[in-house]
């Protein structure tokens, strides 16, 4: 006796062209790599001990038509937006200069605390290469003396590539520009 249910069908899958199934893994490694890179920032810090008040200290970090005559670091800061004011939301104009040579970039404000912080995010476009966030903060630590800490925090896919340049030419400029700041709040109080 012969059976009357067919025999089932053996499903076969649609077979992917090489390039296709090539180019699909190459777009799940990349994506893992960003995000992977992105929840492992490089992370820099510098502080120094200033003798003075944070609004001193304030008055020099913010007084970007100065940097010229006394920053390292930032040689030029300019704010382009919102009409010049300092304030969340606005763009810069920035050159840096480490040992690599001078870098312009025009980072947007994202913190302003009048005598405390200033935060801005400078992007490599299109903003997942490579992204530093800045930080300037002013802690007081006594009646005539804080504490000033620059930090960045660097996320993006080049970020791994350059963590040693970061490391060796960036930092000590950190440093420099520290030194700087607490000699210029000395010149003029």
């Amino acid at each position: 006796m012969s059976s009357l249910v067919p025999p089932a069908k053996k499903r076969v899958w649609p077979r992917r062209h090489p390039v296709v199934t090539g180019l699909l893994t190459l777009v799940v490694l990349l994506a893992g790599y960003t995000v992977w890179t992105n929840t492992r920032p490089v992370r820099l810090s510098a502080s120094t001990e200033i003798r003075a008040t944070p609004a001193e200290v304030w008055r020099v970090l913010t007084d970007f038509e100065s940097y010229p005559e006394w920053n390292p670091f930032i040689t030029r800061a300019e704010v382009t937006s919102h009409d010049g004011r300092l304030e969340e939301g606005a763009t810069m104009r920035n050159r840096m200069h480490d040992a690599g040579g001078d870098t312009e970039f025009e980072p947007e404000i994202k913190e302003v605390e009048r005598n405390a912080e200033l935060r801005w995010l400078g992007k490599v476009p299109p903003g997942w290469i490579a992204d530093g966030e800045h930080r300037f903060r002013i802690e007081r630590i006594g009646a005539d003396r804080v504490r000033f800490t620059q930090s960045e925090r660097f996320t993006g896919v080049a970020v791994p590539f350059v963590e040693g340049k970061l490391n060796d030419d960036t930092l000590p400029q950190f440093h420099a520009m520290n030194r700087a700041l607490a000699r210029r709040v000395a010149e003029l109080r």
